[in-house]
């Protein structure tokens, strides 16, 4: 089975599973033509973190494609000649946004170690995709009418015009001959053809332009390495969780699973408002933790350990009440922890999801993104750069000195919201998948998911679809229509004041194993999703 945010993708995928291929395949040709029919939230110059589980084996391992700060990059790069940050758009569409691409060197790793055909197999729907054309969704066709500022620059306004200069519209055919191009190169080249020569020329060339230039150099991209590491995984109830590690923030995720552990959420279901209220202070604990102390942990130390300690998390749990309370929590003090600044990034939405499980019972549950929407609204060689380097804290430090833990520095990752996730049961085996897009309510849709599919045994595409509700910081904002007037009301009598979502809406894709065996796939009915198998 096959589960992603656009059914092209998904084909792509299926294709590859019918010709005998891994999932690890099937996930190179999906991103191919993701970056192709999602632009606004994928790229051959995005990022990615990739759970695998080998079912031969049965361990489960995370590839961090996560894109890097250029050596020449300094923690006040984001700061104006006044001493104060750069608006933030003015940062996206520089120069400087643009970190090192991650996501193709990390599926070249994958599919290295686990694929079953050849590499220059994987791209030919994509290339047929973008030299024949396609279709264009009615999501893209709105993201190109939107106002976000990438879709005014003069990149995408080119490349998403018609020959009478107007813009292109859902059903129009888009045909893009620069990708087609690169995806040869890729295809025939491996991923050197974005590390080195014409196309890696390009990428430096372009970041170079504009009032903001950045630092990015040809020796950046050529020294670029995905990290492998064994997934982290943590019982929770039942089963057991694993995600990659930081810089990803799937350990937030674990700690908010482990939160409402010490609760009797598992016992109530959707339509109890209670449930949502012990979800949503769940996620206000979390996020404070997350926003203070997850970075990459090869720079500033990340206590991954004292976020999971059982005293620590049932000491953070006694603040999940029901009823709200009035101010929102401050950062915990977890066992290891290093006093860091208080947070500023901004994060953005422009990010997708998919699942695949193969023939053999391997599974690739992997999260990309482009950062923005359209990255940082540039192109080179029919695809846009990301602007993933705003995922920074852009003030270094605090008023007292003290350094944020996701501060900018040379070779630095970014930390990121995305956190695909893998679910065993007690033996060990693949029991279910999850992820989604969102920026940083990623977290909220993916513990949502999970709780629903898993705590209250819901289908999966029951799961994906109930209304989401994400509290971060003193606000909780969320779906008020999908949950309805009378749960808004019963959630208000709990102090919990619902406000519209103002995050990119959720992107959620995800699969369970159910007891006869069979898969149950759900895709977000927000996007345009399906879940399709054999």
């Amino acid at each position: 089975m096959v589960v992603a945010a656009n059914p092209l993708a998904a084909d792509a995928g299926l294709a590859v599973l019918r010709r005998g291929g891994s999932a690890a395949d099937a996930a190179v040709a999906m991103q191919a033509v993701l970056a192709l029919v999602e632009p606004q939230s994928s790229s051959l110059s995005g990022g990615a973190f990739i759970t695998y589980y080998d079912a031969r084996s049965g361990q489960v391992t995370a590839y961090n494609g996560r894109e890097t700060a250029p050596a020449g990059a300094t923690p006040d790069m984001f700061m104006g000649a006044d001493g104060k940050p750069l608006p933030f758009w003015v940062a996206v569409l520089s120069g400087r946004s643009t970190g090192v691409p991650g996501a193709l060197a990390a599926l070249e790793l994958l599919q290295r170690e686990h694929g079953r055909l050849a590499w220059s197999d994987l791209f030919s729907d994509a290339w047929r995709l973008a030299s024949d054309g396609f279709v264009v969704s009615p999501r893209l066709a709105g993201m190109i009418a939107s106002k976000a500022p990438q879709a005014t620059q003069p990149d995408a306004v080119r490349y998403f015009s018609r020959s009478d200069g107007s813009r292109i519209v859902a059903g129009d055919t888009l045909r893009n001959p620069a990708y087609a191009s690169s995806i040869q190169s890729i295809a025939r080249e491996g991923t050197r053809a974005i590390y080195h020569g014409r196309i890696a020329g390009d990428i430096v060339g372009r970041v170079h332009e504009g009032e903001y230039p950045g630092t990015l150099s040809l020796e950046d991209l050529a020294h670029y390495r995905p990290v492998e590491t064994p997934a982290l995984c943590h019982p929770w109830q039942r089963f057991i969780v694993c995600v990659p590690p930081p810089p990803s923030s799937g350990v937030s995720l674990l700690q908010a699973l482990l939160l409402l552990s010490d609760t009797d959420i598992a016992q109530r279901n959707a339509e109890d408002p209670t449930a949502w209220v012990e979800l949503g202070e769940a996620e206000q604990l979390m996020y404070a933790d997350r926003d203070r102390y997850v970075a990459d942990p090869d720079f500033v130390r990340v206590p991954v350990a004292g976020l999971l300690d059982a005293g620590y998390v049932q000491a953070r749990a006694a603040n999940i009440r029901e009823h709200v309370s009035e101010t929102a929590p401050e950062p915990g003090v977890p066992p290891g922890a290093e006093l860091a600044g208080p947070d500023h990034t901004v994060e953005p939405g422009g990010t997708t999801h998919f699942v695949i499980v193969d023939p053999q019972g391997n599974v690739v549950s992997m999260t990309t993104t482009v950062e923005s929407i359209f990255g940082s609204g540039r192109m080179v060689d029919g695809f846009f750069l990301n602007n993933q380097l705003t995922d920074f804290s852009f003030d270094p430090v605090d008023e007292n000195g003290r350094p944020a833990a996701n501060a900018v520095a040379p070779n630095k990752r970014p930390r990121s919201a995305m956190c695909p996730a893998i679910v065993l049961d007690a033996q060990g085996r693949f029991l279910a998948a999850a992820g989604s897009a969102g920026g940083p309510a990623i977290l909220a849709y993916v513990l949502k998911t999970l709780v629903a599919s898993l705590d209250w045994n819901m289908p999966m595409r029951d799961a994906v679809a109930l209304p989401n509700l994400i509290a971060h910081g003193a606000s909780f904002s969320g779906e008020t229509a999908l949950f309805g007037a009378a749960m808004v009301q019963a959630l208000s009598a709990h102090g919990l004041e619902v406000h519209p979502v103002r995050y990119e809406e959720s992107g959620l894709t995800g699969l369970r194993v159910l007891p006869d065996g069979t898969f149950d796939g759900g895709a977000d009915p927000r996007r345009e999703g399906v879940a399709i198998g054999y």
